[in-house]
This record gives structure tokens, C-alpha cells and sequence, in this order.
């Protein structure tokens, strides 16, 4: 069997640019898998549960941007939306007490840190796609996302 060096470091780089931990490429009889394990020792998944949302008293004002979801058609079409790469728990903070990754109106570069969502006990940094600006967080603190859900939108 030939290993061809060249494909595998090209995967290594592709894991390390998207901060994925597993990529598999197949042709006809050849596969290549190439894995990473990270450990981030720093942040733990909360020991709390989060408190239930309660309705705003009457006269109050409306939640902040930050804190709704926007309908999930729109955000998914929006060219600044951020989609979750994976399935797994959303975290706005890199541990609980912390202040947010971001906030509405923060400005922020492309590769910035976002949030992280923890998959199989990992915790895989989501990192801005482009400059701009936050314009809205839709994913909400230790809440489960989806493949392709939009967790912020950045103009």
C-alpha cells in the first residue's frame, strides 16, 4: 500500500483551518481518516441548569436582540449568517460565570472565537466566518443546536 503523504497532510490542514477532529475522504479501494483529540482542560460543561425563562412583567421592555431567535428561514438565508458545523450544546461563554465570547454590537475579525459547541464531550471553538459586526446572537446559552443552525448573524 502507497501512503500518499502529500493528502494526508493536506487533510491535517483542512482539521486545523476548520477546527474539525475527524475527516474521511474515500476513492474506489483508498481511505483516508485523518483524527485529532483536543482537550481543553479549561472549560467544562456547567454544573448548573440554566433558569427557565420567564415572561417579562407587563410594561416591561422586550428581551434584548441578543436573547431572541429571529425566524430560522430568514437567518439561514442572511449572507452573514454563522451555521453550526456540527451537532451539540452551545456555549456563549468559555466557562459559566464568564463573560460572553461576543455581544450585540461587538466588532469582530474573521477567525474570532463566537461561541463553542461541545460535541462528544469536546469543545470545538466556533470562530467568525468573516469581519463585521454582531448583529444578533441567536443561539442561546447551553442550549442543544443542530447541524446548519444559525448561531449569529455578523454584518
Amino acid at each position: 500500500m502507497k501512503i500518499d503523504r502529500d493528502a494526508i497532510r493536506e487533510l491535517a490542514e483542512i482539521l486545523n483551518d476548520t477546527d474539525l477532529t475527524e475527516i474521511e475522504v474515500e476513492e474506489k479501494d483508498l481511505k483516508i481518516r485523518v483524527a485529532r483529540q483536543i482537550t481543553q482542560a479549561a472549560y467544562s460543561a456547567p454544573a448548573y441548569a440554566p433558569a427557565p425563562a420567564q415572561a417579562p412583567a407587563q410594561g416591561a421592555p422586550s428581551a434584548p436582540a441578543e436573547a431572541t431567535a429571529a425566524t430560522p428561514a430568514l437567518d439561514a438565508s442572511h449572507p452573514g449568517a454563522l451555521k453550526s458545523p456540527m451537532v451539540g450544546t452551545a456555549y456563549l461563554a468559555p466557562e459559566p460565570g464568564a463573560s460572553n465570547f461576543v455581544s450585540v454590537g461587538d466588532k469582530v475579525s474573521e477567525g474570532d472565537t463566537i461561541l463553542i459547541v461541545e460535541a462528544m464531550k469536546v469543545m470545538n471553538p466556533i470562530k467568525a466566518t468573516k469581519s463585521g459586526t454582531i448583529k444578533q446572537v441567536v443561539a442561546n446559552d447551553a442550549q442543544p443546536v443542530e447541524f446548519g443552525d444559525v448561531l449569529a448573524i455578523i454584518e
